[in-house]
């Protein structure tokens, strides 16, 4: 396994849809091997193909990081079948937004239709904060970032600090 290295806002990749998955093969499931190490070690509890300059609709997520047992989930092609009327507003942040977190309000309820690692078709409905993190990790396959539910005052000045500190880590 190998920890990746984590694309950060403004990268343009971040803002493109993603490719679906057309093989699960032995690359595949290296993919997210790593996947899971740098998402892990970030650390954070979910991670999309996108975020590691992948354009490929894969995503991982496990939300147990303070539970006893971890409780990983793979997603390939992910795709949103049905969201609750019912909301709830979760502190989001993101490892392609480092240091910025805001709240974000999101269906409570999402049922959403996956292949699995084995390439088994799942459907499934998520709840509370799975439901936020899937939400969230599937925005990312379509280009969609969590500071795009902020005003456009608030998700300018984001992007503005984040650019300037890249400009300011890279050598002269």
């Amino acid at each position: 396994m190998a920890k990746l290295p984590i694309i950060t806002v403004p990268d343009p990749i971040l803002r493109e849809t993603a490719a679906p998955v057309e093989q699960i093969d032995d690359a595949l499931k290296t993919l997210i091997d790593d996947m899971f190490e740098t998402m892990y070690e970030a650390p954070g509890i979910g991670l999309a193909a996108p975020q590691i300059n992948i354009g490929r609709r894969l995503i991982v997520m496990d939300p147990s990081r303070d539970e006893d047992e971890p409780a990983p989930l793979v997603m390939i092609n992910p795709e949103i079948l049905e969201r609750s009327e019912e909301l709830r507003v979760h502190d989001e942040g993101c490892l392609s937004i480092p240091e910025y977190t805001a709240e974000i309000e999101r269906p409570q309820r999402t049922r959403v239709r996956y292949l699995d690692a084995e390439g088994r078709e799942q459907e499934e409905d998520f709840l509370d904060l799975w439901s936020t993190l899937v939400q969230h990790e599937i925005d990312h396959l379509n280009g969609v970032l969590f500071i795009d539910y902020l005003s456009r005052l608030k998700r300018d000045m984001v992007v503005r600090k984040l650019t300037k500190q890249k400009r300011a880590e890279q050598p002269a």
